[in-house]
């Protein structure tokens, strides 16, 4: 492999999963206790989820101080990187592989980054009963509740459940076999703890950027509660014996654990102990490469803490791993579904009206005649829609104007995804805006979901067809990002079925 970018950190021989042992809800019915990844938890999800078990590990991801007042005055700012860390101006995107040097300090502002540290704030039993966490933008303070208040509550949940019981560890580390089985959906993986690399080690390949608001959010859960909570989700091209173990586990054998979600969704895991076995594992995969498909912010919140960790001289330890589902994409094809944009301060007369003068725009009267036009229209292209019922396909842009605003130190197959020229070209030059955080929003995969959020806003949903997995592997495979929220492969690893803590 590639020499290492940073001397003073361990690089791995190649692509590595290590076993570890889990830490698994001891309950009835585990899917009770499961939820979504983080990012796509919404208002309604918490409450649902809460509803469905006190210990929904939910009050893990995205907890909150009950007994915070509502009226307690101006939030706090977002937990910020260390000084060396920080970004020099805004909030500028980050390469999702970018681990900046930081000191020992822990983003947590106070709160003890390591579990043997005191507490001083009540801890609700196991079965206690607790308000929801709504939801919020990551990086950014949850109805005023300081981070590190949340991310105490957060450590101290954690720790009741274990020393009473709701969560246990397994006897052996294992690396686990995940099954996810429905309507529409099989796929089988690995889970285990995959040994952190740089980018130009070719062995884990970022294809997103990542904003520094939710690496510092993550960064404080993580270092606060001492535990990786959810699994990043990683693709690689094998058909190897790795694979055919997966297989034959998953058809001989009993599994750990059982679960079926509300999608229908079937959930299984299963322990894998054998030395042999894990070694034959290592053996298939060391030579090949990864593509993170969802937990860009996870994946560099693993090595900003791991190069915390080393700064402050604890080095060979837990923090040079990080919680991962590897999936062979052969055997398992991804879906890749698109995310779509919601500018709640663009109305769409406006959004329309600015955008005749570079792109032939067709009117329809429906969502659903829109949606359609776009699915058969060649990219680039957008549908455009909000609160009159109407909706307005983009296609076919002015090729001049087009070419004058794509970058020309980027690859052609980056300069014709979707994603890159409404970065580019529509948000700033035809829409006079930057695409950030705080003025366009992000839909995941439903567009009349984002649709109802532009037209409660009085603003524009922009409707996009999902990008070719195969133009994402090209664009990584070549060193380049695709702009920020361009992909949601799936299906991705449901929440809660096995958590990894460092002690």
């Amino acid at each position: 492999m590639p020499g290492m970018a940073s001397p003073e950190l361990p690089v791995p021989d190649g692509l590595v999963l290590r076993p570890f042992r889990g830490v698994r809800f001891a309950v009835d019915d585990p899917a009770k206790v499961t939820s979504p990844p983080y990012d796509l938890i919404s208002d309604g999800d918490v409450q649902s989820l809460l509803d469905a078990h006190p210990n929904n590990v939910v009050r893990l991801i995205l907890p909150r101080t009950p007994t915070q007042p509502k009226d307690s005055g101006p939030p706090d700012p977002p937990p910020p990187l260390d000084a060396s860390a920080r970004p020099a101006v805004g909030a500028r995107s980050l390469d999702a592989s970018e681990a900046p040097a930081d000191g020992s300090r822990s983003p947590a502002h106070g709160a003890s980054a390591h579990p043997g540290a005191s507490t001083a704030q009540a801890v609700p039993g196991p079965g206690a009963s607790a308000q929801p966490a709504a939801p919020h933008p990551p990086g950014r303070p949850l109805d005023g509740v300081a981070p590190n208040a949340r991310y105490g509550q957060a450590r101290d949940t954690l720790r009741t459940w274990l020393d009473t019981g709701v969560l246990t560890r397994d006897p052996a580390p294992a690396i686990y076999v995940y099954e996810q089985a429905g309507p529409g959906v099989m796929q089988r993986g690995l889970i285990g703890d995959i040994g952190l690399t740089a980018p130009e080690q070719h062995v884990i390949l970022p294809h997103e950027n990542v904003m520094p608001g939710p690496v510092a959010d993550r960064l404080a859960l993580m270092s606060t509660t001492q535990a990786n909570l959810e699994p990043i989700f990683l693709l690689y091209d094998g058909g190897g014996p790795a694979s055919h173990l997966v297989d034959t586990v998953a058809s001989t054998r009993s599994p750990l654990v059982e679960a079926k979600t509300d999608d229908g969704v079937r959930h299984r895991l299963w322990a894998v102990t054998a030395t042999e076995e894990i070694g034959l594992i290592n053996a298939d995969l060391r030579d090949r490469q990864a593509l993170i498909a969802d937990g860009h912010h996870r994946y560099a919140t693993y090595r900003v803490l791991q190069r915390q960790e080393h700064a402050a001289g604890r080095t060979d330890g837990p923090w040079d791993f990080g919680l991962a589902l590897l999936v062979d994409s052969t055997a398992y094809p991804p879906d890749l579904k698109a995310i779509h944009r919601v500018i709640p301060s663009l109305p769409l007369d406006e959004a329309v009206t600015r955008a005749r003068g570079s792109w032939r725009i067709r009117d329809f009267t429906t969502l659903a005649e829109g949606l359609a036009a776009l699915d058969s229209t060649t990219e680039p292209a957008f549908l455009l829609a909000g609160d009159s019922g109407a909706s307005h396909l983009l296609s076919d842009p002015d090729p001049l104007q087009l070419a004058r605003a794509m970058p020309t130190d980027r690859s052609d197959r980056w300069n014709a995804l979707n994603t890159s020229v409404l970065t580019e070209f529509v948000l700033p030059r035809v829409w006079g805006m930057q695409d950030d955080e705080q003025a366009v929003r992000i839909v995941h995969h439903d567009a009349q979901a984002a649709v109802r959020q532009a037209a409660l806003s009085g603003g524009t949903a922009v409707i996009l067809k999902p990008l070719a997995v195969e133009a994402v592997l090209a664009v990584a495979a070549g060193g380049e990002r695709v702009p920020r929220k361009s992909t949601s492969f799936g299906p991705k690893p449901r929440t809660g079925l096995v958590l990894r803590t460092f002690v």
